[in-house]
């Protein structure tokens, strides 16, 4: 892992295009940009005409050394940066990008054998993508399994890219809660620790985990993994990994 300062950059939007029916894949130039560890997020701080200011935390979908930064943004309704980022952010405009950020929730290649287990819950699976297209690209030993739980087939980030993705390197297991695939034998479901337990790694495998979506998902996930005998401190996003970790180890 590469220690890089965060820092204030100056961010023009080079592309926005739709990514599911709620969500803008947002693909940003930030000239100034030192790279960053897949898994990594930034600030976005946006100014009003009256100089009122907002920003809120988003995971990057893309990692190396580039200056090209990709977003996937789904939408808060009654959120005070999302809706313009989904709705008004067009090609051209510049925003005000704060990073890289995030030095415990990020995946760096190395010769460590040991397997990656990723679990995502609907637009968590922002960060695991970035994971999943470093592993592709390098030669870590690694295998890789990613658990993906969405509503429907048509909220599912990165579609194309995760499906190119499936090799002997990389498994990609769904679970659709809503609507599942036209002649799936699968009926929709959430996540159950019997389900988990299928699809994940077992814990005799040592997998390095991380779990990134809702809080309540994050939170029941990694709970049913440590009863499962895994580590208490697998990777979890933020706020649910310190509470998880005061509980867990006392």
């Amino acid at each position: 892992m590469t220690r890089r300062s965060p820092a204030w950059h100056v961010a023009t939007v080079v592309d926005s295009r739709p990514e599911t029916p709620t969500a803008r894949r947002i693909e940003l130039d930030v000239p100034t940009w030192p790279g960053n560890d897949a898994g990594a997020h930034i600030d976005v701080r946006l100014t009003a005409p009256d100089g009122y200011q907002a920003s809120r935390a988003y995971s990057l979908a893309s990692s190396g050394a580039g200056t090209r930064l990709l977003l996937a943004v789904d939408e808060v309704p009654d959120g005070e940066v999302s809706p313009f980022l989904v709705h008004d952010l067009r090609p051209g405009d510049q925003i005000e990008v704060h990073g890289p950020l995030g030095a415990f929730f990020v995946w760096t290649p190395s010769d460590d054998p040991a397997p990656v287990q990723l679990i995502a819950g609907g637009s968590g699976v922002v960060p695991l993508f970035a994971m999943a297209s470093s592993h592709a690209m390098s030669n870590d030993p690694a295998p890789f399994r990613l658990l993906y739980s969405v509503r429907s087939p048509g909220d599912v980030f990165f579609a194309d890219e995760l499906t190119a993705l499936a090799d002997e390197r990389f498994r990609r297991d769904m679970v659709y809660t809503r609507r599942a695939p036209t002649g799936s034998s699968v009926p929709p479901g959430r996540v159950t620790p019997e389900s988990l337990r299928s699809a994940a790694f077992s814990p005799h495998e040592r997998p390095r985990i991380y779990v990134c979506g809702p809080t309540p998902f994050v939170e029941a996930v990694a709970r049913w993994l440590i009863d499962a005998g895994h580590d208490p401190a697998l990777r979890a996003n933020g706020e649910v990994r310190r509470r998880l970790n005061g509980s867990a180890r006392r």
